[in-house]
């Protein structure tokens, strides 16, 4: 069965770096779109980053210019370089994939079961 699972999250300084995996367990992506997204106690999950197979990217507002996304398809993983973090930033982060392939099932919309980033002194 295809399962995405995130790690990389924990507890940063303000200022700080950390960066986030999604690894495809058991499958292989053939994916257009990437992403992660995440969601903050009491607010509604929300796009961070996203990346199409051609490497195109996007960014919220919010994070540009200090989150990188990015893919080894090669490792079948997707990263959120996530630098100069905020408070703010603090919440739940999840992947997202289109699709994937599992021997011969495909797999749309999967998403992992989040890793938690907290941005606090």
């Amino acid at each position: 069965q295809a399962q995405l699972v995130e790690s990389g999250g924990g507890l940063v300084q303000p200022g700080g770096s950390l960066r986030l995996s999604c690894a495809a367990s058991g499958s292989i992506f053939r994916a257009n779109v990437m992403g992660w997204y995440r969601q903050a106690p009491g607010k509604q999950r929300a796009l961070v980053a996203a990346i199409t197979s051609g490497g195109t990217t996007t960014y919220a507002d919010s994070v540009k210019g200090r989150f990188t996304i990015s893919t080894d398809n090669a490792k079948n993983t997707v990263y959120l370089q996530m630098n100069s973090l905020k408070p703010e930033d603090t919440a739940v982060y999840y992947c997202n994939v289109d699709r994937l392939k599992s021997g011969s099932t495909w797999y749309f919309d999967s998403w992992g079961r989040g890793t938690q980033v907290t941005v606090s002194l």
